[in-house]
This record gives C-alpha cells, structure tokens and sequence, in this order.
C-alpha cells in the first residue's frame, strides 16, 4: 500500500524486481536451445490480441528461440494462456523439461509460468489483488520483469498498448509504464525496448479465446491477415530480429520477417510448438475440426447504415466476459468457444448486409444482450470516415 501511494524510486523498484526474480530458478537455455538468442514479447493487455501467438513462431523461422512465458486474462483483456487452453490437448502449464524439448523441436514455446519461476510474485500479487493495489506503475514493472529476468532471456519487446481497451487509458500513463519497463530491466541487464499501440479498436477481428487462435491460424496460413494486427506483429517481430543480433536495423529485418510468413515456416514452427505441447499435429490443416464452436451465431446489424466512427474496445471485452470468454475474478471458469467474431472497425462501412460483428454464445438470450452490448460500443456516422490513426504509436528504448 505504501508503494502504490508513494511510488519507487528507479533504484529501488530495480533492487525489488530482482529480487523477486532470484525468488525461485532461474533457467539457462545453454544446454536446451537449438541456437540462437534468446528473445521474447510481453503485452500489457489488449482485447482481441493474438499477438504472442504468431510473434513467437515468426520470430523462430527467423533464427530466435522464444521460451515464452504467458498469463491468463483477468479483467476486459484476454490472456494468452487461455486462448492457447482452447486448442484440445495443449499443455499450457508443463514441466520445464517438457517445455524445454517444446522449444528444441520448434524454436518456441508459449506456456504458462511453473511454480519455481519467480514465486514471490504469485505470493505478492495476490496480495494486491485483495488490497486494490494492481495499478501501480512501480509494482506492474517488477511483476512483469520478475518473470522475464527468471526466463534467462537475451533481450525482451514490450508491446505497451494504450486507449479504451487497454491497462493505459492515455498516452501519458503507457509512456511512463513504458519507460519504467525499459529502465528497470536495462539495471538488470536485460536489452528491452518496448512500442506503444493503440487499443482503442479491437487489434484484429476476432474477441474470444477458440475464435483469436482460429484468427491466428488464418493469418499464419495467410488465409486472412488483418492489416493492424500485420502492422503491429511485423514491427515487433523486427525490433526482435534486432535486439538479438539477427538484423541490424529494422529495415534488414523487414526480409526476413515478410519471407517467414509468406513461405510458411512461420505456421510450420507454430505447428512444431502445439503437436509439441500436446495438440494436434493438423491443426493448421483442420482448425474448425479441433476447435470449439459455440451453438448460437448471430449477426449484430447496426441501428442506422453508415461507417463505423468509433470503437470502446473496453466494452467488447466486457461482452465477451458476460459471453464467460473471460474472468471476473481468478477463480471463473472460461468458454473458449464464445465470443464476437469478424468485427468492424473505424473506417468500415456497416449497414443490414454488414453487420458490426457476429455474437458466437451458449444461449439466444446472452447473444441477445451481447448484441446490446455491442452495439452500444460502436458509433455509426452517415458520410465519410475520419482519419484512423496508425496501430504503432511509438518506440521507447533504453534512452527514452
């Protein structure tokens, strides 16, 4: 409570988070990576952001390996680990040899944090969660980077997001988590850099745990790849390539990151990751076999035509924790089969032939409400669109 009240100063909020790292094992990766050096990506938490799971296997056709470690969602945001926990067999919380020979076979691994990484973080965090002291800029950085310092990684990427839809509301506040995240972990010595990006509109079309891993799979494929969520993974995939001596600028790095994708050894390596953690080996080939789908599909048409103004992507997170796609608190149990699915974002046109989403649910009473929801979130102009702004917003490194 104090800290929340009276803040860290750098020094200290440095000595913290190391400490909290030293809590429990620290892993080295000399002995079970294939080569390479060792990177990840953490967000700060967005809604549909699927992000973590085409970065890790991009960044690993490109040369790195990604040992990444996930959270589950707690609040509007979705978690990694719970999109992952829709894929039938996939192990998110395994062993440490099981996630070492994971990132042998593929280059990458996204799982959850066992129960030796950091301890006194679940223990600390716990504490906050029941004494309202989450939103602390100070203890957000040592929780997060406890972890990362604990993973043995070469170099980290934050994805800080900011606007509705997001921990950071105005670019103020993500600038300043942004540059607490870059300070702490540069006096741990850890190469960081992080990017804010915008979450005032759902990053990709897809809100839903099954849904963001079928969206994934589709861009992998290069089925369907939606333009900001392209923009934001292509720009910290190459910040990636960079901190780990792979490029030398994010222009070199732009070949290597495009060639991943478009040849498909980019969908190959997520392919390795998930037959390696106990999913199944055709995912790729056959998601709507392996993938839950929820019995009630409705289209939300819009109450006048026109284009779509504006988006409080807070709002389409909280219909999808109404949906259970999410959790209120720890303890909820989530579907991983409901959600909003082909959403609109600023600029698009809606009318009766295109709806503003499609409400996947258990019952025509929550699609009900969900379509209220939904509807209420997003405002429709008759004319031209405005400006949207662009989904990479800024890039903070060790100098500011």
């Amino acid at each position: 409570m104090a800290v929340y009240f009276r803040g860290m100063t750098w020094e200290e909020c440095a000595a913290f988070t190391q400490a909290m790292a030293r809590s429990g094992r620290v892993l080295d990766w000399a002995a079970a990576s294939p080569g390479g050096p060792i990177l990840d990506k953490h967000s700060t938490g967005g809604v549909g952001d699927t992000v973590s799971l085409i970065l890790a296997p991009l960044v690993a056709a490109c040369g790195g390996v990604v040992p990444m470690v996930s959270g589950r969602g707690l609040g509007h945001t979705g978690g990694t680990l719970d999109k992952l926990a829709s894929i039938p067999g996939y192990e998110v919380t395994p062993d440490l040899d099981r996630f070492r020979t994971a990132v042998r076979e593929a280059g990458c691994a996204i799982v959850g944090a066992t129960a030796d990484l950091a301890p006194a973080d679940r223990r600390l965090y716990a504490i906050r969660d029941v004494t309202a002291t989450t939103d602390s800029i100070p203890l957000i950085t040592a929780s997060i980077l406890a972890k990362k310092l604990a993973a043995g990684l070469d170099a980290l990427v934050m994805d800080v997001k900011v606007g509705s839809g997001a921990f950071a509301g105005s670019l103020a506040s993500a600038q300043a988590l942004a540059e607490s995240l870059v300070t702490v972990a540069g006096d741990a010595g850890l190469r960081t850099v992080a990017w804010l990006t915008d979450m005032n509109q759902v990053l990709g079309h897809d809100v839903g745990n099954a849904l963001e891993v079928h969206e994934a799979v589709d861009f992998l494929t290069g089925r369907r790849r939606e333009v900001r969520l392209h923009a934001v993974t292509s720009a910290l995939a190459r910040e990636m390539l960079v901190l780990g001596g792979l490029a030398r600028d994010h222009g070199e790095a732009t070949g290597p990151v495009e060639r991943a994708l478009e040849s498909g050894a980019a969908a190959e390596r997520f392919a390795r990751m998930v037959a390696a953690l106990g999913g199944p080996r055709d995912l790729l080939e056959r998601p709507d076999l392996h993938l839950p789908r929820a019995p009630i599909q409705l289209a939300v048409t819009p109450a006048v035509a026109g284009i779509v103004a504006q988006v409080d992507a807070r709002q389409i997170g909280l219909a999808v924790i109404a949906l259970g796609g999410g959790r209120r608190q720890a303890s909820d149990t989530i579907d991983p089969a409901v959600g909003l699915a082909d959403m609109q974002g600023p600029g698009e046109s809606v009318g009766p032939d295109r709806p503003l989403g499609i409400v996947h649910a258990r019952s025509m009473a929550e699609a009900t409400e969900a379509a209220a929801t939904l509807r209420a979130a997003v405002v429709v102009r008759d004319g031209p669109a405005g400006p949207v702004g662009p989904p990479v917003l800024q890039r903070i490194g060790p100098m500011g």
